[in-house]
């Protein structure tokens, strides 16, 4: 099976470099397909060189309108997308193929992700559900990362389930609606695949998600809305019940850093939480100037 694995660029060379050498070193049958939207911070003074990627600098309409450009242009049987900011996990994509292997009936699988900050130190985890209609659409959340989450070409070709090229934030929202909507069959590798960075200046912290939230709230059924708090804490019990709350034992995972961006460092993790807490940059100080004149 080959992989396509799609990645919207802009004005994210540091991070780009990270993402591309950790789907390098999978040792699967891959194509890295980047779409940049023309950006002028460095990135295409390597990109177009790099001999790992399939690199198409254009202009586009944003993120799902990117992602959308790859996934056409996509030769793979099985295909996800990896934002700049984020990087798969050593041997990731074997697992991956090994479990629609054993599970033909699957279309898209979702797995379990690591939240890191911009220095790679761990932050919390988020262990993957199959998404519910409702909670999905009302709640404000999701139930997966789209940064562990993989489906096969059938949802092209089938499906014609593609990403909403006019938002900005919640695509992922409509997308996994899609899914439901339209019956795909989903399920569940219970493995950490993905490492999402939190930068501080993730797209998912941009102004205008609350705004396409409340608009996508707004072509809710009405009684959703009004069972808000009800949907989300039947969702919460569906995780507690799965162990999702569970601390779990001490691990370790490996990654590229800003500092050591062509070797994977390892992280040990003593005390795993589920409990994402944003990561936010030190505050700089400034000396006190001390009494004025």
């Amino acid at each position: 099976m080959l992989f396509s694995i799609i990645t919207p660029s802009f004005r994210n060379s540091e991070w780009l470099k990270l993402c591309v050498a950790s789907i390098a070193d999978q040792g699967v049958p891959l194509e890295h397909i980047v779409q940049d939207s023309c950006s002028d911070d460095g990135t295409q003074d390597w990109l177009p060189h790099d001999p790992r990627v399939q690199a198409f600098i254009e202009k586009d309409q944003g993120m799902y309108d990117a992602v959308n450009r790859g996934l056409r242009r996509a030769t793979g049987d099985l295909l996800a997308y990896l934002n700049c900011d984020e990087q798969y996990l050593p041997g990731t994509l074997a697992a991956v193929r090994e479990y629609f292997e054993r599970n033909p009936g699957i279309e898209v699988a979702f797995a379990d992700s690591i939240v890191v900050s911009p220095h790679g130190e761990y932050l919390c985890h988020r262990r993957a559900s199959v998404p519910g209609l409702y909670h999905s659409w009302v709640s404000g959340n999701l139930s997966f990362l789209t940064c562990a989450t993989f489906f096969r070409r059938s949802l092209l070709d089938r499906h014609g389930i593609f990403f909403n090229p006019k938002l900005k934030a919640v695509g992922d929202v409509e997308w996994a609606l899609d899914l439901i909507r339209k019956k795909v069959s989903m399920g569940v590798l219970d493995r950490f695949t993905s490492v999402f960075t939190e930068t501080g200046e993730n797209l998912s912290l941009h102004p205008a998600v609350q705004k396409e939230k409340t608009d996508l709230w707004g072509r809710a059924p009405w009684w959703a809305g009004r069972t808000r708090p009800l949907i989300t804490a039947h969702y919460r019990v569906r995780r507690l019940l799965a162990g999702h709350y569970a601390a779990g034992k001490p691990f370790n995972f490996s990654l590229y850093t800003r500092k050591s961006p062509k070797a994977r460092i390892r992280v040990q993790v003593d005390k795993p939480t589920f409990r994402w807490v944003r990561w936010t940059a030190p505050q700089k100080l400034t000396p006190d100037p001390g009494p004025g004149p």
